[in-house]
């Protein structure tokens, strides 16, 4: 009897497992790429590139290296939420209709992200500023092929875009 009942409840918690794989995930884009980058990813960026080197002026030098708790955390948030949105560039939201250029740039932005979260944390300035022209390439190599201005996927010499292509691909 005591057999039946374990099976009975082992039957019931794997059916129950078994449904909640099948339910797909549902998301709500909440902004379009335009509005992403101008939010989120640029004044991330900022953050953290203004969180290494030096201002110059005719009062002197100011150095932007962060000094308190508060200023290494904001550094290290900047990062990681860089990181993250290189991931979410890569979710068939964004990366649908886009080339492999376009996850190598978003998979770039995660890998150089996590560089810079680790030099917040190691509290390492050199590598911060280091880190954050590596960061500036990987945006500025991304925004030559997906010009920020347009927001829109680019466009070949025949005037043909990547989601026109794959489109007439599938149609075919």
């Amino acid at each position: 009897m005591k057999g039946m009942i374990v099976a009975a409840t082992c039957a019931a918690l794997l059916a129950g497992c078994n449904k909640a794989e099948d339910k797909a995930p549902t998301f709500v884009k909440a902004h379009d790429i335009k509005q992403l980058m101008a939010t989120v990813v640029q004044p991330q960026a900022d953050v953290f590139w203004k969180s290494a080197g030096s201002i110059t002026d005719a009062s002197g030098t100011i150095d932007l290296t962060p000094t308190t708790e508060e200023g290494w955390l904001r550094t290290r948030s900047a990062a990681a939420t860089v990181t993250e949105m290189g991931n979410l560039l890569m979710t068939p939201q964004y990366a649908d209709g886009r080339g492999e250029d376009w996850m190598q740039f978003s998979k770039s932005l995660v890998e150089i992200g996590i560089k810079a979260e680790k030099a917040a944390v190691d509290r390492n300035s050199d590598a911060i500023f280091e880190v954050g022209g590596t960061m500036y390439n990987v945006c500025t190599a991304c925004h030559q092929v997906y010009p920020p201005a347009a927001g829109e996927i680019p466009q070949d010499a025949a005037g043909n875009n990547a989601t026109n292509a794959a489109n007439a691909a599938n149609a075919s």
